[in-house]
């Protein structure tokens, strides 16, 4: 089971509707709510941790969480104002925010609203975004991660959950840059998977190309980090225990865009529901995956993506929807690797092979030919079948 905790606010999507000119149409959204709806979409157990208000836009959150099969167990509820986010589409430079978030009941998670004790099944705790700005949510969360990262317990076989952090940064909200960075860093070295896009990576490292940035990151202590490239698919550094590291990237399908909200949410959903789905989340099956196996899980995320950017808002698609979308096939290291071994085992085959093909000369022969009397045990002729079978062995 997969927690996503953190913000959950109302995305007010600037439209245009015949007969009013613009409007700003309620959509409900956030980093981690988003996150947690294409989890649930996709089948994958998975509850919301945070607070939402008892407002007309709260309730309007939570019915969502329920219809998408969201847990609400470790939700709070509160009498505060629901945050809002207006966003416009720019052509250019994608979606553009302005909040409102002042003292609102998402952004007043209190640490006395955090559980003591997860459930025993939580393999997988997810966290960022604009709740690791805004207070005083951020050293709430930051807690209760610092917390269960070093967790010890007799309910889980690794010990710890995996940790995924996605900073899905908005530049526009942070005041110091500097002591932004420096928190960043200690997530991220308390995370076990970072997921970042390159815009990320832009503003964080902007001298660093993608993959320098991961190359960085890494180094930090994360084991797996993930950026996304918008059309040119995502790129994934896995460190292994031996010290050494994987490199995959995996592409999107290229489908009409309507627009991008939602894409980067439902790419971490997607990723961390395929891990749970083939049972490779925990610590331990994460730093074993096998390159096919990454490369599998990031294109499944990336189809989900792609899906997402076909619709107007965070509309992250079903398993079946994912699994129909037609792309590049998945890689199959499992019949690959059984295929490298094949030369090496052909030799010492191929000769049993030969002396096999006869199967009366194989144990006739040498008793045939080691004996040193090879005519004595001529008392063999009354039986007629071995002896032609004894004449191709001499030609050979």
């Amino acid at each position: 089971m997969i927690i996503c905790c953190g913000e959950a606010l109302i995305d007010m999507a600037r439209a245009t509707v015949r007969g009013l000119g613009d409007v700003f149409n309620p959509i409900p959204g956030g980093s981690p709510y988003n996150t947690a709806i294409a989890i649930g979409r996709l089948g994958v157990p998975v509850k919301f941790l945070g607070r939402l208000s008892t407002d007309f836009f709260g309730e309007l959150l939570f019915k969502k969480l329920q219809k998408c099969h969201v847990g609400s167990e470790l939700i709070h509820r509160s009498a505060q104002n629901s945050t809002l986010a207006f966003v416009e589409q720019d052509k250019t430079k994608g979606p553009q925010y302005v909040f409102y978030a002042e003292g609102t009941a998402d952004c007043s998670l209190q640490p006395a609203d955090l559980p003591s004790k997860l459930p025993a099944d939580t393999k997988c705790i997810v966290f960022g975004s604009i709740s690791m700005i805004l207070e005083p949510i951020s050293a709430a969360i930051e807690s209760f991660i610092l917390r269960e990262g070093i967790r010890k317990s007799t309910d889980q076989v690794d010990g710890a959950p995996v940790i995924s952090f996605d900073p899905n940064i908005r530049p526009f909200l942070i005041k110091d840059k500097n002591a932004y960075t420096g928190k960043f860093e200690k997530w991220a070295s308390a995370s076990t998977i970072v997921k970042m896009s390159a815009e990320d990576f832009a503003f964080i490292y902007p001298k660093m190309d993608p993959e320098k940035a991961l190359q960085k990151l890494i180094a930090m202590g994360p084991r797996l980090a993930i950026c996304t490239l918008g059309p040119k698919g995502a790129l994934a550094l896995l460190r292994r225990n031996d010290g050494s590291v994987t490199r995959v990237n995996a592409p999107v399908v290229d489908l009409p865009v309507v627009d991008t909200i939602g894409a980067g949410d439902t790419f971490h959903g997607a990723f961390l529901a395929w891990l749970e789905m083939k049972g490779k989340m925990s610590r331990s099956a994460l730093v074993s995956l096998s390159e096919s196996e990454l490369y599998n899980a990031l294109f499944f995320a990336n189809k989900a993506a792609s899906i997402v950017c076909t619709r107007a808002g965070a509309e992250p698609p079903s398993r079946k929807e994912v699994e129909a979308l037609k792309g590049p096939k998945e890689k199959e290291a499992p019949k690959a690797k059984p295929k490298e071994t094949k030369p090496a085992a052909k030799k010492p085959v191929a000769k049993a092979k030969a002396a096999a093909e006869k199967k009366a000369p194989v144990k006739a022969k040498p008793a045939a030919a080691k004996k040193p009397a090879a005519a004595k045990p001529a008392k063999a002729k009354p039986t007629a079948a071995k002896k032609p079978a004894a004449k191709p062995a001499k030609k050979k």
